[in-house]
């Protein structure tokens, strides 16, 4: 099954920072060895709102288009596998409005994992 990243959250990936998730293999609790995690990923900073109408969208495999065309995302929020890379706290951010009221936007810091998924075509 495609499919296709909501338009409407695409905004919400400009400025993503791709990185490598890396983790050495482990012993596990019953002795056996886990195998070491490598995988490429976005890192976005969302405030706290974003964050939550996201949060539907997690542990999905969604295609991208535009400047990520060919690749899919998956947002990491309770796998353990990935647990480092869970949801964390991106900081508070303090501002005045207009009208001279201060307020406070709270941040999120998420990981995408990031797959390449371009097809190839017999020609």
């Amino acid at each position: 099954m495609r499919r296709m990243w909501p338009e409407e959250f695409n905004s919400l990936l400009d400025g993503a920072e791709e990185v490598t998730l890396t983790s050495p293999a482990r012993t596990r609790e019953d002795g056996s060895p886990s195998e070491a995690i490598r995988r490429q990923a976005l890192k976005v900073r969302l405030t706290q709102a974003d964050f939550e109408r996201i949060w539907p969208l997690a542990e999905a495999r969604y295609r991208l288009q535009g400047a990520h065309a060919g690749k899919a995302i998956t947002l990491i929020v309770n796998n353990p596998h990935y647990s480092p890379w869970h949801p964390a706290d991106g900081g508070t951010e303090e501002s005045v409005a207009d009208s001279g009221r201060s307020y406070s936007t709270r941040y999120v810091v998420a990981h995408f994992l990031l797959d390449d998924v371009r097809e190839t075509v017999d020609a």
